[in-house]
C-alpha cells in the first residue's frame, strides 16, 4: 500500500484524531461523576424522541459524544481507530468529516422516525399531549410501558456514524481482507460488512426483550454512508492497491 505507513499510530489522521480525544473527554464525566452523568448530562446531550420532553435540537449533533459504558465507547472506538483513517487518507479530512457527521445525524433521525411509526402505531398519532405527565401514557395499558421507553430513553453513542464509517470503508475497499474475532480465516470487507448490516436489520425488527440497542440508528448511519459514497461519487486513490 504504497503512500500509508501501515502503523496506526503513525497514521492517525487528523480528523480520527481529534473525534477520538473529544469522545474520550466526553467519556470522562461518566468514570468520575457517574450518577451525575447519568442524571444530569445524558438527559441534556443524549438524544431523545421529538415530542420527549427531554428533547434538544442540539442533541442530533450530541448524542454522539455520550457512551453508555466501557464496552460502548470501547468497540465505538476501536472501530474509528482501526477503519477511520484509511477512509480518512483516501477521502481528505473534509469529506470524512462530513461522512461521519452526516452518518451520525442520519442515524439518530432514522431512529426518531421508526420511533414515531411505532408511536403511531399506538396513538394513532405521531406525538401524545403532555408527555411529561405520567399520567398521559396509562390509557394506553399494555402498551405504556413501550410509549415510556420510547419518551425517556435516550439515544447515545457513535455506532451510528461509525456504521456510515464502515459502508463507506466496504465500498472503497471491498477486497481488503479483515481478521473477525472468533473466525480464524481473513474475510474480504465486501462480504462480512452486509452481514453486520443483516444482523442489524435482524436484530432492529425482532425486538428481542432486554435489547437496548439502537438498531435501527446504526442502519440509518449505514444507509447515510452508502448514499454519499455514492452521490459523491468516491473512489480509493490509484495508490492504494
Amino acid at each position: 500500500m504504497n503512500g500509508y505507513n501501515q502503523s496506526p499510530f503513525a497514521n492517525l489522521t487528523p480528523v480520527v484524531k481529534n473525534l477520538l480525544i473529544i469522545n474520550v473527554i466526553c467519556f470522562l464525566p461518566f468514570v468520575l461523576f457517574g450518577q451525575f452523568y447519568e442524571a444530569k448530562i445524558v438527559p441534556l446531550l443524549g438524544g431523545f424522541y421529538f415530542n420527549s420532553p427531554y428533547f434538544k435540537l442540539w442533541q442530533i449533533i450530541t448524542y454522539m459524544f455520550l457512551h453508555g459504558g466501557w464496552g460502548h465507547i470501547f468497540f465505538n472506538m476501536f472501530a474509528l481507530f482501526s477503519f477511520g483513517p484509511i477512509v480518512e487518507y483516501a477521502i481528505g479530512s473534509k469529506k470524512f468529516f462530513n461522512l461521519y457527521f452526516l452518518c451520525g445525524i442520519g442515524a439518530i433521525l432514522f431512529q426518531i422516525a421508526v420511533q414515531a411509526i411505532e408511536v403511531h402505531g399506538i396513538t394513532g398519532s405521531f406525538t401524545i399531549a403532555h408527555p411529561s405527565l405520567q399520567s398521559s401514557y396509562a390509557e394506553y395499558g399494555e402498551n405504556a410501558e413501550k410509549l415510556i421507553d420510547i419518551y425517556a430513553t435516550p439515544i447515545v453513542g457513535a455506532s451510528g456514524a461509525i456504521f456510515g464509517l464502515l459502508i463507506a470503508f466496504g465500498m472503497l475497499f471491498p477486497n481488503l481482507e479483515l481478521m473477525i474475532l472468533f473466525i480464524p480465516v481473513p474475510i474480504k470487507a465486501k462480504y462480512i460488512i452486509p452481514v453486520y448490516v443483516v444482523i442489524e436489520l435482524f436484530l432492529g425488527v425482532k425486538q428481542f426483550s432486554g435489547d437496548s440497542v439502537a438498531h435501527f440508528a446504526h442502519l440509518g448511519g449505514a444507509l447515510i454512508g452508502f448514499l454519499l459514497v455514492k452521490i459523491w461519487r468516491l473512489q480509493r486513490p490509484n495508490n492504494f492497491y
